[in-house]
């Protein structure tokens, strides 16, 4: 996919988030962790607390729904007639609480119908890439 393709916002890199971005162009989910090996959420240079490096591990990208939203009005003009859409917490697996969109694993990745989503559901993630330099981590029913 080029990037005139994908009209929506896309993160902003910043060095400190690298090796969790080229992880998700690997179809990876990569956790922070810290010398204790306990994974902590979101990607940066020095661990919480003992600002000692961070390393990754691979999380099994599995986790549950803790809560939700259905936003039926975008951030921005490219989500005009595409809502209602999902955005949840999943608590992974690994004990880290994400925000990410909840969707359908189809092509192009379209949200997650509002009556299809629930509190609790397990979920998987799948990797959208979007540009060639950027993969979005989302995550789908499991």
């Amino acid at each position: 996919m080029s990037e005139t393709d994908y009209k929506k916002p896309l993160p902003l890199m910043r060095p400190e988030g690298d090796k969790f971005w080229e992880g998700t162009k690997e179809h990876k989910f990569l956790l922070p962790v810290g010398p204790d090996g306990k994974p902590f959420w979101y990607p940066r240079t020095l661990t919480p607390m003992t600002l000692e490096p961070v390393e990754y591990i691979e999380a099994k990208g599995t986790g549950t729904v803790y809560s939700y939203s259905i936003h039926h009005f975008g951030p921005t003009k490219a989500y005009k007639g595409e809502p209602p859409y999902a955005v949840a917490l999943v608590d992974l697996d690994e004990g880290v609480r994400v925000m990410t969109n909840l969707v359908k694993d189809e092509e192009g990745y379209p949200t997650l119908d509002p009556e299809d989503v629930e509190i609790g559901m397990k979920v998987r993630v799948v990797f959208h890439d979007v540009t060639d330099e950027i993969t979005l981590p989302k995550f789908t029913p499991a």
